[in-house]
């Protein structure tokens, strides 16, 4: 099926005509490949201006509509209803901001007329490519996920949680809490990071909505908006997680002992070890 655009570009009042010739650029978009129909009207959103582009998709076959006009945020749908009134695809259409994007920057009215047709041209080259997409309804799955336990994703846990929905928080290392917890003060009140992080800790930890995965990560999301699935790799413990108490008591019959290291020490070792390699 060969490919019939049609373009309209919209005076805006003066919003656009004032800095943009628009008759200029509705004759130099006819000449483009594929268009069918060039107008520009005072109104392009009003009843007059959307009925102006369902007669023409009617009587000459239009299977693409680019209107360049506002920003899309503000009547892209309402040129979408437009083209589906009169039985094309909504999703076969373009819009070309040239009021946000040029008439309302640009100074130099040669240079403004210049721009819009450049983005006039893009956006019906664009539209060459656009498949029929269909609206359809699918099942959201209504849980929550929260990667990360500092302050922020505690608190982001205990509100959605609050709402009434069931909530993933994720860490990575073996306790929430974050950063924070490493903090003396809090700027700038200077309270007690401790005073205000470990209650959110305990109200996470018992919150019926909020599901703790600690020594966690995420290695893996597949999915779309709403129907994601996540793979999470579980770090091993070594204990019993729905026993363990937290006393630390098991620390002293654990055969494995290790120190920490300073920066300075862990530099040497890897040195010696870098250097007997090399002596391999």
């Amino acid at each position: 099926m060969s490919i019939k655009i049609g373009f309209y570009i919209c005076h805006c009042g003066i919003n656009i005509a004032y800095r943009v010739r628009v008759e200029e650029v509705a004759d130099f978009a006819r000449k483009l490949a594929d268009v069918v129909v060039s107008r520009d009207y005072k109104f392009m959103c009003s009843d007059p201006g959307q009925e102006m582009i369902e007669s023409d998709i009617k009587e000459y076959g239009l299977n693409r509509v680019v209107v360049a006009s506002c920003s899309p945020r503000l009547h892209e749908k309402t040129f979408q209803s437009a083209c589906q009134r009169a039985g094309l695809n909504p999703y076969m259409f373009q819009m070309a901001s040239v009021r946000e994007q040029v008439s309302w920057v640009t100074e130099d009215e040669d240079e403004a007329t210049k721009k819009a047709k450049t983005l006039a041209a893009a956006a019906i080259n664009r539209v060459k490519y656009h498949h029929s997409l269909e609206t359809r309804e699918v099942s959201v799955h209504p849980d929550i996920m929260v990667v990360g336990g500092g302050i922020a994703g505690m608190q982001a846990a205990l509100d959605i949680g609050s709402s009434g929905h069931k909530v993933y928080l994720v860490e990575k290392d073996p306790t929430i809490g974050g950063h924070m917890l490493q903090f003396d003060k809090t700027f700038p009140t200077l309270d007690c990071a401790a005073c205000i992080g470990t209650p959110k800790m305990v109200d996470v930890g018992q919150h019926p909505n909020i599901v703790l995965m600690t020594y966690c990560e995420v290695v893996e999301i597949s999915g779309y908006i709403g129907n994601y699935t996540v793979k999470i790799r579980k770090k091993q413990r070594y204990v019993d997680v729905s026993k363990c108490t937290g006393c630390g008591e098991c620390t002293r019959a654990c055969p494995v002992k290790y120190r920490l290291y300073t920066p300075e020490e862990k530099e040497v070792e890897q040195a010696m070890t870098d250097q007997g390699g090399q002596d391999g």
